[in-house]
């Protein structure tokens, strides 16, 4: 019988990140940068005004003014350092068209959770908004992080959908973990670590790549067949 192991492995090596990474980054069909209220705010908002549905398990929204929805901007951005919302700005429009944000940021432990995303309809199952997804996993390894956090309502089946296509590995169910809108929140877990961070980035160049896409646009490989070759754990509910 083999020897039950006391302790974690040891990390000579490993030293905690400065902080987290927060700056632009351009890919082919996104970028993401800092959100601003003057830069960002009435684009998202005429973006996100076709459907109010976007917002069902968020903690706020739907706003149903631009002005209402600059001060919400201006509330997250003004003076913050947790979370730090980026806005994803569409390279075939050049328009803004979803947010999304690093949070629950602790460098000591070397992890970090993406959060608060809110993709637009137009953005909703685009290359943009996976790449946008990929440039932050990018900043995120690339600042020397050990763990990329990914948590959603456990009803949310499109959000754990995603996180499994992403490479996030399912890590289980906190049940009653939060209150919002009044409501109850199991909150469903997922997580990369560092170590599976390679193999996934290589997926993601390859899904990416434009020869993966036919002259109409559609992908060729399903990024979904090329992340299951790394996640160590898959959703059941999905």
């Amino acid at each position: 019988m083999p020897e039950t192991k006391r302790f974690g492995d040891l990390l000579p090596d490993w030293r905690p990140p400065v902080g987290a990474p927060y700056r632009h980054a351009r890919g082919q069909y996104a970028g993401i940068e800092p959100l601003d209220a003057t830069r960002h705010a009435s684009e998202l908002f005429r973006a996100n005004s076709v459907d109010d549905s976007i917002w069902d398990y968020l903690p706020y929204g739907p706003f149903h003014s631009a002005a209402t929805y600059h001060k919400w901007v201006t509330s997250v951005t003004v003076g913050a350092s947790d979370p730090l919302f980026y806005a994803i700005r569409e390279s075939g429009t050049g328009r803004a068209a979803g947010v999304a944000s690093f949070l629950r940021i602790t460098p000591t432990m070397g992890s970090i959770e993406v959060g608060h995303i809110n993709l637009s309809p137009a953005l909703q199952g685009t290359r943009a908004a996976t790449e946008a997804m990929y440039l932050m996993m990018r900043q995120v390894f690339g600042a020397g992080f050990r763990r990329y956090e990914w948590k959603c309502d456990a009803l949310n089946l499109p959000s754990r959908r995603a996180a499994q296509r992403l490479g996030f590995s399912f890590e289980g169910v906190f049940r009653q973990a939060a209150v919002y809108k009044g409501r109850n929140r199991d909150t469903a877990w997922f997580a990369i670590t560092d170590k599976e961070w390679p193999a996934l980035q290589s997926a993601f160049q390859a899904w990416l790549a434009p020869s993966n896409f036919d002259a109409t646009g559609q992908q060729l490989e399903r990024l979904s067949d090329l992340t299951c070759l790394v996640r160590v754990a898959d959703d059941p509910e999905v």
